[in-house]
């Protein structure tokens, strides 16, 4: 049994008004983005340093108190919440730029920076990091979820880009992983274990970074489809061609609704794909003459691509707010989010199939997603007033899920599993789920670590 109050003294004892059990500062760290009621913690230790963690997780240990780590919240399946009360620590304040390795293209970060400062203060170097879930999420909590986003066509996720971490773990040891090496073949691959853990084997403090060099030419494009299997298709082929896409995101009919009223954008409301092109100023203009052909030949529309910094940040803003744009159409409606990720050849059928349910069904659902990897998004917006509506929605994204597994795909892309998806691992991993709970047990015996999420040991 944990000890909650025994915890929280001696935490207070160690870390003074840093240890805060305020109502507010609680709901706050219980709250999500999803449809998961208020989950509070008992306790947010905010720490300062790797040692402080390290000694927080001792406390916690000693006492068999869960513990949380916790970014900015942007998760959603629930991975932040205390579901088993206890402790969250919050990363925020740990949110330095370590030491930059200009030569090397690396960075080695604190987990509480988030994506957009790392690259505000990584534009003086000519260097920066690829990967853009869209929010502006911590580095750690992208790290812990495998995230991905718009660019991971070209660039890949988190998996790609962490090379070395440095981890507390359950016990409190403090242990570093990988190296600033581009590969290494020395023993077991820690790093990319603790890569998409989700919190539940140990508590992310450093980050090692793969960075890139800034493109010398960039180019956005926007074409519109009469429907999103010939827009999916056009993706297909130039996936299928090799054309190295930077962004290849795909926006359906409801969503480009929902972005020309809240960001003004003045498009054909039907489905679009919205793209970016990096190199040379010769290898854009080429990639973009032959996204325009291969549109084209799909029976695309107009063809617009510019050059222009404006013009671009107007365009991947209007993409990165579509979360908000989309609710703005349904005032009060709550938002249900979840994500597949298909093989390439599947995209076309599983996105038609899964427009099709919620239209059969009756759901108000944008589909949206960054196609050039076969992962994409549904938006179930429902009536809080109206919990049938909610049931629905879940009914019609647990058959999005098993679609995806049938295809040979996975429940998700880059949300991660968290709670929300606990449900599906042993349809997708089988035996290996079992697998997953022997090293969380190995790692964390009295599951402490951010207990109810990915597997389940009890």
């Amino acid at each position: 049994m944990s000890d909650i109050a025994a915890t929280i003294a001696d935490l207070k004892n160690l870390l003074g008004e840093r240890l805060n059990t305020s109502r507010a500062v609680l709901d706050l760290h219980g709250a999500n983005e999803a449809y998961f009621p208020l989950t509070p913690p008992d306790a947010v230790a905010f720490a300062k340093n790797t040692q402080e963690v390290s000694d927080i997780v001792k406390v916690c240990a000693k006492y068999n108190c869960p513990i949380v780590p916790w970014g900015v919240g942007t998760s959603l399946e629930g991975h932040a919440l205390a579901v088993k009360g206890g402790v969250t620590i919050n990363l925020s304040e740990m949110d330095k730029i370590v030491q930059i390795y200009q030569e090397d293209l690396l960075a080695v970060v604190q987990p509480g920076i988030t994506r957009e400062v790392l690259n505000e203060e990584l534009r003086a170097t000519g260097l920066f990091f690829p990967v853009d879930p869209g929010a502006n999420a911590t580095i750690g909590g992208m790290t812990a979820t495998r995230a991905s986003g718009t660019t991971a066509v070209r660039y890949g996720t988190m998996k790609e880009n962490v090379l070395a971490l440095e981890v507390v773990l359950a016990d409190g040891r403090i242990i570093h992983t990988g190296t600033r090496a581009k590969k290494s073949s020395a023993g077991y691959d820690l790093t990319h274990l603790m890569v998409g853990s989700e919190g539940t084997l140990g508590i992310i403090t450093e980050v090692t970074l793969r960075l890139q060099g800034q493109p010398e030419a960039i180019a956005a494009a926007v074409c519109d489809f009469e429907d999103i299997e010939s827009a999916v298709n056009t993706v297909i082929t130039a996936v299928q061609m090799g054309v190295p896409m930077a962004r290849m995101e795909l926006l359906d009919t409801l969503s480009m609704q929902a972005l020309n009223q809240y960001s003004h954008l003045g498009l054909p409301e039907k489905p679009h794909l919205f793209m970016e092109f990096h190199g040379s100023t010769a290898s854009v203009a080429e990639q973009s003459e032959i996204m325009k052909e291969l549109a084209a030949d799909m029976g695309g529309g107009d063809f617009q691509w510019s050059t222009k910094t404006e013009d671009r940040n107007k365009l991947w803003h209007a993409r990165h707010t579509a979360f908000f744009a989309t609710k703005a159409l349904k005032p009060g409606f709550d938002g249900m989010s979840t994500d597949v990720c298909v093989p390439i050849s599947k995209l076309a059928e599983a996105i038609t199939e899964t427009a099709k349910d919620a239209a059969d069904n009756g759901m108000f659902a944008p589909i949206l997603g960054h196609v050039g990897d076969g992962n994409y998004h549904t938006l179930f917006l429902t009536d809080p007033n109206k919990p049938e509506e909610l049931a629905m929605a879940q009914k019609l994204a647990h058959r999005m899920n098993t679609r995806a597994i049938e295809m040979g795909g996975t429940v998700t892309g880059e949300h991660g599993i968290g709670m929300g998806k606990m449900k599906y691992m042993a349809e997708e991993h089988g035996a290996a789920w079992s697998v997953m709970a022997d090293i969380k047990r190995t790692l964390d015996p009295q599951n402490v670590m951010n207990p109810g999420k990915v597997v389940q040991i009890n």
